[in-house]
């Protein structure tokens, strides 16, 4: 029987098999951020276990609530910045470096097709994007990946996803991702890897992809895995040149991890966009989603671009499209937050920070505060917020808020209405 993604990544990484389906594996990367890690880091401190398995393995980032917003929070930097520079963590990305960890770790080159890579935080399954197997972990896994390279895991069962056809004009990844959720529901692939095959995929960009395998987890997915391909190589050599002869050979050697023709998958679906709409969600669960024509003329206090799903330059730029030479309504605030220091340099050297500070949003340092209700952006009861960001839960973006989940057209359009609206590069 032929094996998928995640089950090549797993055998190439086997430490042991302790019980049947249950595999210890070694780990390429650790990543770490302020908000999850001092609690492993103080845990492993008590323990009389402050080691680290290889300080060029970890990397770190204080992203959540950047700069501090109050005592707390410093300590929580602190903590993470200490432990760092304790261990000779060269790959700390401190107030000023920083940016949302699951876009400035693909952008420092730090993930690679066939890797394994672990998080103290659910929205690590993006960097399965490269083709890696990436999971979010709690913090007894968390403390023995930094403490030995290892993590425990059952063998993952995978569903695979064909998306076919062509996405129609100002139909974006976000809108896909959404749309494959409300199929599977939020416990449609729980404990399975989703990989995400066919010529719609093919096509994007690895931005695009790390947006789709970004939303795995909402749909309870431990990773979402897109095949390693021409456009995985040529993002990342920058930073794989001196390892491969050719961008050919480095394909080649990326491709065994490519899953065989008679892999074993629990679920096959056949995804055809031809005909699908921007799309947005309702109420509290990711999987409640509409079309935003169903949903246009829905008042809204707040825009908010940014975020791990949808804050890098290929958003931006299409946000930007729409606004230029617009204004956002009287009726509503807008926000917007580059995910990384490279990504907010590039924005502004395309103009494009200019088009937002003209059309009224306040832009803001790259964090991941307001996704999580932690700092820039946080909503009042009873508020309302047209969203990029990948989580709509009760109160995710502030006690007794509503988020609405979309792409950064959508989000562009509505700032200007002041009500969910469908964007002109839609057309119908």
């Amino acid at each position: 029987m032929g094996k998928t993604v995640a089950q090549k990544i797993f055998d190439a990484h086997l430490v042991d098999q302790p019980a049947e389906g249950v595999n210890v594996i070694r780990l390429d990367r650790v990543f770490c951020h302020e908000i999850t890690t001092p609690i492993a880091i103080n845990d492993l401190v008590e323990r009389g276990k402050d080691r680290v398995f290889d300080p060029t393995k970890i990397k770190a980032v204080i992203d959540h609530v950047t700069p501090a917003k109050d005592s707390k929070t410093a300590e929580q930097g602190k903590t993470l910045r200490d432990w760092a520079r304790r261990h000779n963590i060269k790959d700390f990305f401190d107030i000023g470096a920083n940016g949302v960890c699951h876009a400035i770790f693909p952008e420092k080159g730090f993930v690679r097709p066939g890797f394994t890579v672990i998080m103290g935080d659910s929205h690590t399954c993006t960097h399965g994007a490269f083709g890696a197997f990436a999971a979010g972990v709690g913090t007894t896994d968390l403390e023995v990946g930094i403490l030995k390279g290892v993590c425990t895991m059952r063998t993952p069962d995978t569903i695979k996803i064909n998306v076919t056809g062509k996405l129609p004009e100002g139909v974006y990844a976000k809108d896909l991702i959404l749309a494959i959720i409300k199929k599977l529901t939020v416990n449609g692939a729980t404990d399975k890897v989703i990989e995400f095959a066919g010529p719609v995929i093919a096509d994007m960009s690895m931005e695009s992809r790390m947006t789709l395998c970004n939303m795995a987890i909402e749909a309870g997915g431990t990773c979402g895995i897109c095949y390693p391909d021409m456009t995985t190589v040529n993002y990342l050599w920058p930073f794989i040149q001196d390892e491969f002869a050719s961008k050919e050979e480095a394909l080649k050697e990326y491709s065994r991890f490519l899953p065989d023709e008679d892999a074993n998958y629990v679920q096959v679906i056949d995804f055809d966009v031809c005909d699908m709409e921007p799309m947005v969600t309702v109420n509290y669960k990711p999987d409640q989603v509409k079309t935003v024509r169903e949903m246009e003329g829905t008042p809204v206090n707040q825009v908010y671009i940014g975020s791990c799903t949808n804050g890098r330059i290929e958003d931006l730029r299409i946000a930007a499209s729409i606004l230029k030479g617009k204004k956002i309504s009287p009726n509503i605030r807008a926000i917007v937050s580059p995910a990384t220091p490279k990504i907010y340099r590039q924005a502004l050297e395309e103009g494009i920070i200019a088009i937002f500070m003209d059309a009224g949003f306040c832009v803001t340092n790259p964090t991941c505060g307001a996704c999580l209700g932690m700092s820039n952006g946080v909503l009042a009861n009873g508020e309302v917020c047209a969203s990029t960001t990948n989580r709509n839960f009760n109160g995710r973006m502030g006690k007794g808020g509503m988020v609405h989940l979309m792409s950064p057209a959508t989000a562009a359009a509505t700032s200007i209405t002041g009500v969910i609206t469908n964007s002109p590069l839609f057309k119908k």
